[in-house]
């Protein structure tokens, strides 16, 4: 009898300690989030795709927890603006990917915030791309460090123009390996703390940069795998891709080896996905749509989940799920105080994660971008069309199947028109934000000219804004603008970052808003080369760049209120004021 009291005694103490032990993992655990950027669910080797070798990605799928359908929205900004908040990117005000159209509103709540009132350190380095001044900010979304560049693409990935925490900084080597040094210097700085770090790469996004090392093994290289419609493929295009994603891969090791060599893998969960489909036409697992497509390859990515001891090494879940899950989902698996002051579109996903059997109701996912709006729900997709897809059998979306499921059809359809009644509704036809300067919590702000409008002979340098510059500025009828709002009074510092030939020094300009008005003068010539031809691997969409000059123009006061910002000339000597880049105002 005493024997077995001693035995009971002792599983009681094991079962305590198992669980207590349990608890401690549970406790707090720390968050990385990887996001790529314009990252197929075909281009890992994992998927099945032989051109490609992903061995680090492969091995987190392995060890971790696979989403089989896992949806994002079809392009960038929107998809970052669903998984910080939760709720589809409409209801947030994002509409476009620049020009202030990235946006996410400012009476959004996100996920570094939540994470950040539970005492995590926070930080983000990468591609923001849901807003550059504050508020709009990473460092006034709850991020306490950030390091990189908040627009939408950038036009150099060989030690770039980059800002940290609002100031101009000079990148060091290839981007993707430098953001990932910063988050090994973070975890490093840290490990004794819960943390929450947000790694936005910006690759296989173009323009198609990526070093030698990595160029070499795909510049030749015979591809055995190709897409459904092999006669749209770029094979060159495909080759820098696979190319950027292997080296991704290098950088995912990197982090996972720093977490083990910290012994923080038992209380850390790293999650991988990509922010949409394929940028280009390239193997994809057979399905329709690219990038910017609602169809199943716009907006279907890989998504893999980590956290040693705790979630089922190897364990594939099928049920369908999305970006706007992951707020919900990692608030839950932390146990942080979550309280969100607006209604959540996503669903904690820990019943799936954590549980043999889970209880899970039949959900529908949403996917919507420029007037398309897509309906998936675990069998079935609703496209754009109104035709529906068994995908369960046809994952290609070949055969129509709405006559034959009308009933299905005509439920996804009603579905589809109270989504768009209820949520597009959000969206204001008009967006009446300005672009605010002078944040009295925040000393830099950067006036790009991405964000400008051009008047008279002045044009852009490309037609996609992001990393533009303007050009072409002649007369001194020509003017820059910006429709501003002051947030609070201030003296500020302005500086330009501009470039002129020799033969056209001399211009004087102004700078004005409301009453105010500040001048300057280009007195020393500064003339670079286009850069970036140098270093991609096929020929870019996007504007290339200069090494833009810095020129302090003196201090500004303004005052709290909205108005038109203006750059115009005054005196033109030459045949021209200079090639404008940016403007940073320094609160001093």
């Amino acid at each position: 009898m005493i024997m077995t009291r001693l035995f009971f005694l002792l599983a009681c103490i094991v079962t305590i300690t198992s669980s207590c032990n349990q608890s401690e993992k549970a406790a707090n655990p720390n968050i990385i989030l990887i996001l790529t950027d314009d990252q197929g669910w075909g281009d890992l080797s994992i998927s099945g795709n032989t051109n490609i070798e992903t061995p680090n990605i492969d091995r987190l799928a392995e060890t971790g927890i696979t989403f089989d359908r896992f949806y994002v929205s079809p392009v960038c900004s929107p998809t970052r603006a669903e998984m910080l908040t939760g709720r589809y990117h409409p209801r947030g005000g994002v509409y476009s990917t620049s020009a202030g159209g990235e946006r996410l509103d400012l009476d959004e709540s996100t996920i570094a915030e939540y994470f950040s009132s539970a005492g995590y350190a926070t930080a983000a380095y990468g591609k923001w791309h849901n807003g550059m001044q504050p508020p709009y900010h990473p460092n006034s979304r709850g991020l306490d460090d950030f390091y990189g560049f908040c627009s939408g693409h950038w036009g150099n990935y060989f030690s770039p123009m980059l800002e940290h925490n609002g100031e101009i900084v000079k990148g060091n080597g290839f981007l993707v390996d430098d953001l990932t040094d910063r988050g090994i210097d973070f975890i490093e700085g840290n490990k004794n703390r819960p943390f929450f770090l947000y790694l936005p790469y910006n690759t296989p996004h173009s323009p198609m940069q990526v070093p030698e090392r990595w160029w070499n093994k795909f510049e030749n290289k015979d591809l055995e795998m190709l897409h459904r419609e092999p006669e749209k493929e770029d094979i060159a295009f495909t080759r820098a891709a696979l190319a950027m994603c292997e080296n991704i891969d290098w950088n995912v090791g990197r982090i996972m080896e720093k977490v083990e060599e910290l012994e923080l893998a038992e209380n850390t969960i790293i999650i991988y996905l990509s922010d949409n489909g394929p940028n280009g036409w390239r193997w994809n697992g057979g399905m329709k749509g690219r990038k910017g497509s609602t169809d199943e390859g716009g907006v279907r990515v890989p998504m893999f989940m980590k956290w040693k001891g705790v979630l089922q090494p190897g364990k594939k879940i099928n049920e369908i799920a999305g970006a706007i899950d992951l707020l919900p989902t990692l608030a839950d698996l932390a146990g942080i105080d979550f309280q969100p002051e607006k209604p959540l579109d996503g669903v904690s996903l820990k019943p799936l994660l954590t549980e043999t059997n889970p209880t899970w109701n039949e959900r529908l996912i949403y996917s919507f971008w420029a007037g398309r709006t897509s309906v998936r729900n675990q069998q079935f997709r609703l496209d754009n069309e109104g035709k529906l897809f068994d995908m369960e059998s046809d994952s290609g979306q070949h055969e129509d199947v709405s006559e034959k499921f009308p009933e299905i059809t005509t439920q996804l359809l009603q579905a589809k028109k109270n989504w768009e009644a209820e949520v597009l509704s959000e969206l204001p036809e008009t967006d009446e934000r300005t672009f605010t300067i002078g944040h009295p919590e925040f000393k830099f702000t950067h006036i790009p000219a991405r964000d400008g409008i051009a008047h008279g002979n002045i044009q852009r340098s490309n037609r996609f804004p992001n990393d533009s510059f303007f050009t072409n500025w002649e007369s001194t009828s020509d003017s820059i603008t910006w429709e501003a709002e002051v947030l609070s009074d201030g003296d500020f510092e302005v500086e330009i970052y501009y470039t002129c030939p020799p033969e056209d020094v001399g211009a004087l300009f102004e700078l004005n808003f409301a009453d105010e008005k500040l001048t300057g003068q280009i007195s020393e010539a500064h003339n670079p080369t286009l850069q970036g031809m140098e270093n991609d691997r096929v020929e870019r969409m996007e504007s290339y760049v200069k090494d833009f000059k810095p020129l302090k123009l003196g201090t500004i006061h303004l005052k709290k209120g909205k108005g038109i910002l203006t750059l115009k000339a005054t005196e033109i000597p030459g045949k021209q004021v200079m090639d404008f880049r940016l403007m940073v105002l320094k609160r001093i």
